[in-house]
């Protein structure tokens, strides 16, 4: 508060520092009241009050509780001195007359925040902050080579030659030639003109300095790295730390910030929202976590997290992110499993020989593959595996790969309807792994060695997967959305019917459809396929103006099948196979039946 009185009172004055480093006041002339020279802040306190009070001067003395600074390892409370330091001035121009704070002022506006908040915080942080004091005293750091002036305390006019020389000592004798060099002896040797009449600088870098000057330290000098970087991250707290010290020293030296995007996270809590301490007991070890449920799990945690807040973490959301791994893994085990017998040299179908809902599968594929790429350039991995754990859940579990599996188990080994179904399964397979990969890197490498790939490469090294042009029009893809619309419709009724004790299975049960309009079309287009895209033994469409949808649900009177498990009135047609229909006993006997016209699912 004193300096903030002086400087906006006398600004042209230079401070004037009364007190030493020992913390008692100077015994010189200095201490214009005689009776404190040589006395510690607290004794001179008691005989400032006194003198006071003996002069009749004194208002008023109490003793009053406040926020105070304090030493964070002594605990005991610091006293703040005007001192002699090193600062970067913001408001220094360079050779053009453009200030340090301009530069970074326009490098903040050119870079690229995730979140987008994190500007605003840098912007208004640059904007106010005073100049950069980047010396420190300390007995240990990064030391400032510097020689000043005994009495001006103005660089040596030979700084530059003398800072190679030290940098050169330092490169074959570590830090410690500095710190042991002999000031004089060295001016003596290097700089004798007037060397009596400057001293050797005892400070040491500012810590924040040191980090902040990596990018020219580390990305200039090693050619692996570029330069500038194209992403800092780090926790919200970097903003004034390591976020604006590489700013300055990036700004300082090259006139932009030395990376193209900061990102910026929150730091991991318990569940209950608490700071993590061993003292409450609520820290969740990272090796523990692998340990019971393995690396992948705690990488998707990470990765399922809105990292833009604080990250919560407990045995209960671990839990809920193993159910969603073991979700995942699930569905690509059904996808490896019914690549056992594929051969993509030789049993890989192009596209125009695919069923329609192949077709289909593929451009939902694609779709996730494109909407998680944009997630993971923008760096929003928590939406990327919300969308990556919903097409496995739902477009391939609840949908695709439930209809498939009519098809996959009952016709033809080297039929063409099972080799579609493959091809997809291929192309999404080989999808999925690479799009997992950045996040369940240990499953990803799984899935390639049981695809049995190159063991001399990578899917780590690999680019993301090309898939085929699915050829579908935007009309044809609606129909299908519909279509999955109406499935939920569809197995709400079979549901109740179920509960009901009526039919056990969807397969035992037949569909009587009753609509108008669009949704006639859109569902009769499906054709004799509709009933293996609502995994039923019929459904029939009935056009009928005015009733909107209704669906009616009735038990088969048919046999089941034992084979195919779907109830048909030709179970038992073909004697030689009297508990099977007439489509498995053709598929049995290797002849082209009904399963090669079917067109669509």
């Amino acid at each position: 508060d004193d300096w903030l009185v002086m400087r906006a009172n006398f600004p042209n004055e230079k401070p004037r520092v009364l007190i030493g480093g020992d913390g008692k006041f100077f015994t010189s002339d200095l201490v214009e009241f005689e009776a404190i020279r040589g006395l510690s802040r607290q004794e001179a306190n008691k005989v400032i009050l006194s003198k006071l009070q003996e002069n009749g001067v004194l208002f008023a003395s109490a003793r009053l509780n406040h926020s105070f600074p304090h030493c964070w390892r002594h605990k005991t409370p610091l006293m703040q001195l005007a001192t002699h330091q090193w600062f970067i001035g913001m408001y220094a121009q360079d050779a053009v007359g453009i200030s340090l704070r301009e530069y970074a002022n326009k490098a903040v506006d050119n870079t690229q925040f995730f979140p987008s908040w994190g500007k605003a915080r840098l912007e208004a942080m640059i904007k106010n902050r005073p100049d950069w004091c980047v010396s420190r005293q300390r007995n240990w750091g990064v030391p400032m080579p510097l020689f000043v002036h005994k009495e001006t305390g103005n660089p040596h006019p030979n700084t530059l030659a003398l800072l190679e020389i030290v940098c050169k000592q330092v490169e074959q004798q570590g830090i410690e030639a500095w710190f042991s060099l002999d000031g004089a002896a060295f001016l003596a040797q290097h700089a004798p003109y007037q060397a009596d009449q400057f001293k050797k600088v005892t400070d040491t870098l500012d810590v924040w300095f040191d980090s902040g000057a990596t990018h020219a330290a580390v990305l200039k000098r090693r050619p692996e790295l570029q330069h500038p970087a194209d992403l800092y991250l780090e926790g919200s707290d970097q903003h004034r730390g390591w976020f604006q010290s590489s700013l300055l020293t990036g700004c300082a030296i090259d006139g932009r910030a030395p990376y193209d995007a900061l990102l910026t996270h929150g730091f991991v809590v318990d569940g209950a929202g608490h700071k993590m301490s061993k003292s409450k007991g609520n820290v969740v070890a990272p090796q523990k976590v692998m340990d019971t449920y393995g690396a992948d799990i705690l990488r998707l945690w990470v990765a399922s997290t809105d990292y833009s807040g604080e990250l919560t973490i407990s045995d209960e959301i671990l839990k809920r992110v193993a159910d969603s791994y073991r979700k995942i893994r699930n569905t690509l085990r059904f996808l490896l499993a019914n690549l056992a017998d594929f051969d993509a040299s030789k049993d890989l179908l192009p596209v125009e020989q695919w069923l329609e809902i192949d077709r289909y599968a593929l451009y939902l594929v694609d779709k996730l593959q494109t909407d998680v790429l944009a997630d993971y350039d923008c760096y929003e991995f928590h939406l990327a595996m919300q969308k990556f754990v919903n097409f496995c859940n739902e477009d391939l579990g609840g949908f695709y790969l439930d209809i498939l599996k009519d098809r996959l188990y009952t016709t033809g080994e080297n039929s063409k309807p099972r080799r579609a179904a493959q091809s997809t399964l291929y192309h999404i397979t080989h999808c999925l792994m690479r799009l997992m990969a950045p996040i369940l890197s240990f499953t990803a490498d799984e899935i390639w060695q049981t695809l049995g790939m190159s063991v001399n490469e990578s899917v780590f090294t690999e680019i993301w997967y090309r898939t085929p042009a699915h050829g579908m029009s935007q009309s044809t893809i609606d129909d299908w959305g519909n279509l999955r619309q109406f499935r939920d419709i569809a197995n709400k009724k079979i549901e109740e019917k179920r509960a009901a004790g009526e039919v056990g299975s969807s397969l035992q049960a037949e569909l009587d459809i009753k609509t108008d309009g669009n949704s006639y079309d859109s569902l009769t287009r499906f054709e004799s396929d509709l009933k293996f895209t609502l995994i039923t033994s019929r459904a029939n469409v009935y056009k009928e103006a005015g009733v909107g949808v209704t669906v009616e649900v009735s038990p088969s009177a048919h046999q089941k099948c034992d084979r195919c498990w779907h109830y048909r009135a030709d179970v038992g047609a073909n004697p030689a196979h009297p508990s099977i229909c007439k489509r498995c006993a053709d598929t049995v006997e290797g002849v082209a039946g009904e399963n090669e016209n079917r067109k669509y699912a």
